[in-house]
């Protein structure tokens, strides 16, 4: 199997920052864990759903790495009976967050992606994502009511790529 790493530069204040995105296996577990929490808090997934994203034969899993430091993760699940991939995960350490790194991810996700469609989930709260996803062509398709644990809705997004 082919290892594909993609470099990605970053200027903040003059100052480079080199962040690499990688294929991720199981022995990102804990990192994996650790950046959930900080992400997700009460929409973490559990250690069990953890493995399976890190060892299920068909998802698509990429880490973003920053000085050896798991920054940022994305898993495409390809559905290709329903012609459409799903973004099942995607999220930024907070410290790292608003400096592309999670636009770079679902590009590097929805480049590996073979299904003419991708589609993802989420919080109808959460504007920054929503926004960057507008930004990158997913446009709302549906509402799930009352889909997260707290009652809020998640809003169906997708992208034809």
């Amino acid at each position: 199997m082919e290892k594909r790493f993609s470099t990605f530069y970053f200027f903040i204040d003059t100052m480079p920052l080199t962040m690499e995105i990688q294929p991720a296996n199981l022995l990102d577990l804990g990192a994996l864990h650790r950046l959930e929490h900080a992400c997700f808090d009460k929409d973490a997934w559990s250690l069990l759903d953890l493995m399976a994203v890190l060892t299920w034969p068909e998802v698509i899993r990429l880490k973003a790495v920053e000085d050896g430091e798991m920054v940022g993760f994305v898993a495409g699940d390809p559905r290709p009976s329903q012609g459409v991939a799903w973004i099942a995960t995607i999220g930024v350490s907070p410290p790292y967050q608003r400096r592309g790194i999670g636009r770079a991810l679902l590009h590097a996700c929805e480049e590996r992606v073979k299904l003419p469609r991708v589609r993802l989930t989420v919080r109808v709260s959460n504007t920054g994502a929503i926004s960057l996803y507008e930004q990158e062509g997913y446009r709302t398709c549906d509402v799930w009511r009352n889909y997260y644990s707290d009652g809020e809705d998640g809003l169906v997004m997708e992208k034809t790529l």
